[in-house]
């Protein structure tokens, strides 16, 4: 059988939270009436009964957001699914002053008000900012990420890009790599519902040497992935070939739909 190279491998953890999600989906869907098609449309628009498969069976690993979407449809803390994606959304949310929040209150701090007025204007939706620095270049370890604030988008924007408010979080960009496509210190908005690798997509990605990362995946002509830089000096920012026994390091944090920043 042909291996299907489309998809990046799930670490041991990351199997295990697919291993747990399954069991509690299976234990707990008769007494809840849940389907794996309900799931999905909790999941926001576009999300197919096959994407929640996916996360079931170790194909596509759980993101922050889709553990709480399921740890709220089977009426579980997080950390009954992941107890890794739990403590991250702790963290979070103990940067957050004066609060000390229950798993519950934490997955609620995922979602910032749907709608609030800028100067006086109705329409805009608001994204989690965060202080988190994504790459584009040797890389940015991030040990402690905080709640930075709320970002406005227009809300028909985001309706009109097919882009869901639970999905989508802030990130700044630090270094040169991917000019003159994304500069250092670019604002970047990341859709983490989006981890299936695409050819000529730009995403952030977690390297296990090399922290968060922010690059283009290419296609290879052989078997397998390229992570590729924009910025034109090769001798400084070379392409690294994700081959079978290095393609473990790397995991899709979610795809860069949009940035912003000086000319």
């Amino acid at each position: 059988m042909k291996k299907d190279s489309r998809r990046l491998p799930l670490s041991d953890w990351q199997l295990q939270d697919s291993a747990r999600l399954k069991s509690l989906f299976q234990a707990k869907r008769g007494e809840l009436k849940l389907t794996q098609e309900k799931l999905a449309a909790e999941l926001g628009d576009g999300v197919t009964q096959g994407a929640v498969s996916h996360f079931m069976n170790g194909r596509t690993a759980l993101s922050v957001n889709a553990a709480v979407v399921f740890a709220k449809a089977l009426q579980v803390p997080v950390s009954d699914i992941s107890p890794t994606l739990a403590t991250q959304i702790e963290k979070m949310a103990a940067s957050l002053p004066d609060m000390r929040p229950t798993h519950r209150e934490a997955e609620d701090m995922r979602i910032p008000p749907r709608s609030f007025d800028l100067q006086n204007e109705p329409g805009y939706t608001g994204v989690l900012q965060l202080t988190a620095r994504g790459s584009a270049g040797p890389g940015d370890d991030n040990p402690h990420v905080e709640i930075r604030g709320v970002m406005a988008f227009k809300s028909s924007w985001l309706r009109a890009n097919n882009l869901n408010q639970r999905h989508l979080d802030v990130i700044y960009a630090n270094g040169h790599s991917m000019e003159p496509t994304i500069n250092d210190g670019d604002v970047l908005l990341v859709d983490e519902s989006k981890i299936e690798p695409k050819d000529g997509q730009v995403f952030a990605m977690q390297s296990l040497t090399k922290g968060t990362i922010v690059k283009r995946l290419v296609k290879s002509d052989i078997e397998g992935w390229i992570i590729r830089s924009d910025n034109p000096d090769k001798a400084r920012y070379g392409d690294e070939v994700l081959r079978d026994g290095e393609i473990n390091e790397v995991r899709i944090i979610g795809r860069v739909v949009w940035r912003g920043g000086m000319l």
